[in-house]
């Protein structure tokens, strides 16, 4: 998905950075955080107070959206202080879970930002798919007028087999519930194709891979996904008047994945969720999450990505206004 502006209250967030991510720091890939430290690290609302508690230089910190931060430590009786004495207790859900916190007193309820426990972030479609594909498909993208390049979408798994693919569009795995692509295959313009290959064997020499999302989007998908989605959510996915960069084939959507165990890494949040969590400047999680998200941004920006501002997941390859927006459906590109 796309978004192109948000409310102000996710900046907010987004802006309070907590950690130096330099590339020097990126040859150290934090400890995990410890299993007791769970429970309780996430986003918390009281009014129109928010709190986070995520984990920094192994340790825990409240976080206050807008701006303060005390470094939090366990008490003798389970609960937690703040360096100003300010007392933090959790109560827990069945689970174990923290479901609020109590901060001197006043309860803070857990938020719930989209995707929880590695769940799918869904929303409600306003109109039936089987309705909109029907319109879709009938509907003409933009006109455009310039000189573009003629399209060369190459097959990222013909170019590198060790490239995994998890397409949510060609599943009802995805934020609609709905099947959008007839199958699983992932496609850019040659030159972002061959750079993702690049930046690829780079993660490889480090111990990662990367796992494919997205990557060419037929523009009549992308209309699918404006007129199905909520108005108050329509920030979050591109106007088809405009066409997106996954329409020019210069756009993917992806994370890493172990090369040792084949699984993906977990990041701060959810691949199209529609939360803060999905800033690639999102100050909550833990360091480790942060550190895979910002190796993720080097390997990509290193080959003339850029990571789209608020989503960790999308990177757009530099020459995309050299691209016509597309319409093919996957069955008609062949293959390689």
């Amino acid at each position: 998905m796309n978004m192109k502006r948000a409310p102000l209250i996710l900046w907010i967030l987004a802006s309070c950075t907590v950690a130096d991510t330099s590339s020097d720091l990126l040859d150290r890939m934090p400890p995990d955080v410890p299993e007791s430290w769970l429970p309780i690290i996430g986003e918390y609302a009281s009014g129109s107070d928010t709190v986070s508690v995520l984990e920094e230089d192994e340790s825990l910190v409240l976080l206050f959206w807008g701006g303060a931060r005390f470094p939090l430590s366990a008490s003798s009786d389970g609960d937690f202080e703040t360096d100003s004495n300010a007392v933090v207790e959790m109560v827990a859900d069945a689970s174990g879970r923290a479901e609020i916190l109590l901060v001197d007193g006043q309860a803070f309820s857990r938020l719930s930002l989209g995707a929880e426990d590695g769940g799918t972030f869904r929303i409600t479609p306003i109109r039936a798919p089987e309705e909109l594909l029907i319109e879709a498909l009938a509907a003409s993208p933009p006109e455009e007028e310039g000189d573009f390049r003629p399209a060369d979408l190459a097959e990222l798994v013909a170019l590198d087999s060790t490239i995994l693919l998890d397409i949510r569009y060609a599943t009802r795995n995805n934020f609609m519930g709905e099947m959008f692509y007839s199958e699983p295959r992932a496609f850019l313009q040659r030159p972002a194709a061959e750079a993702l290959v690049r930046a690829h064997h780079w993660l490889g020499e480090r111990g990662y891979g990367l796992l494919i999302h997205d990557g060419y989007r037929p523009w009549y998908v992308t209309k699918m996904f404006w007129d199905a989605t909520p108005e108050e959510l329509r920030v979050f996915v591109a106007n088809p008047a405009n066409g997106s960069r996954h329409n020019r084939g210069c756009a993917v959507d992806l994370t890493l994945y172990d090369l040792e165990t084949g699984t993906p890494v977990t990041m701060t949040g959810g691949y199209d969720e529609m939360s803060p969590r999905s800033y690639p400047d999102y100050a909550g999680g833990t360091a480790r999450q942060r550190w895979h998200r910002e190796l993720l941004r080097e390997a990509m920006e290193a080959q003339s990505f850029t990571v789209y501002e608020a989503e960790w997941w999308h990177f757009d390859y530099n020459d995309w206004p050299s691209y016509r927006i597309g319409n093919e459906r996957f069955e008609e590109l062949g293959m390689g």
